[in-house]
Order: structure tokens, then sequence, then C-alpha cells
């Protein structure tokens, strides 16, 4: 059973890393790197996979994450100024959709479409 949970997490990893090359970014940013609402745990999340996957494409990938006190995470660039972020970034991956996201909704990648941690 173990198995066939880390196979459909590999799985739908590999389909987010997919819709989103799709769409052929040369920058995708990371917006936040916690899994929920205020929270600051992302040592275990999974993005971190996404983000190895993305950078295996070739693709840039910068973060915003206003909680992390490094400019760099996992050898991307750590953005702290949102207008800086959004402007740098041809897709926006976000774990989920908050309302500072509206004005580049057109840019965001979310699977949250029920806008629910």
């Amino acid at each position: 059973m173990f198995d066939l949970l880390i196979k459909s997490n590999q799985t739908r990893k590999e389909h987010i890393v997919n819709m989103i090359m799709n769409k052929k970014p040369k920058t995708v940013g990371i917006y936040r790197l916690t899994m929920k609402t205020n929270s600051d745990n992302f040592r275990a999340s999974a993005i971190q996979d996404i983000i190895l996957y993305l950078k295996d494409n070739n693709v840039k990938v910068v973060i915003y994450e206003p909680t992390l006190n490094s400019e760099v995470f996992a050898d991307c660039e750590v953005v702290k100024d949102f207008d800086e972020f959004k402007k740098i970034s041809d897709v926006i991956l976000a774990n989920r959709q908050e309302k500072i996201l509206d004005e580049v909704k057109d840019k965001v990648y979310t699977r949250d479409i029920y806008n629910r941690d």
C-alpha cells in the first residue's frame, strides 16, 4: 500500500511539471514553499521535488518565500519583493490560491481550484 502512495505522489508531481512545461516557460516562480497556510515548515515539502524536475528541464526557478531568511534555496534565487517576483516569472506555481495572486492569475498554475488548504 505504501508503494502505491509513493507512486501516486510521484505521478502527481510529474503531471504538475508536464503541465507547466507545456507553457514553455523560461522562468518558473514558486509562490511559497510551505504546504499549508500560516505554516513555516517547508523542509519536507513536495515542491522541492518539483523544483528539481523543473531544473532538470533547464527552467530557471525563483522562489518567493517571505519566511525564508536566505537569498538562495535549493540552488534557486529567493526573491523577497513580490512585484519583482511576478514580473520575472513566466509561470507561478502555487500550492494554494491566495488573494495576492489574483492580479497575476493568468500566470498561476495551481491545483487549488476551491481555494482550500
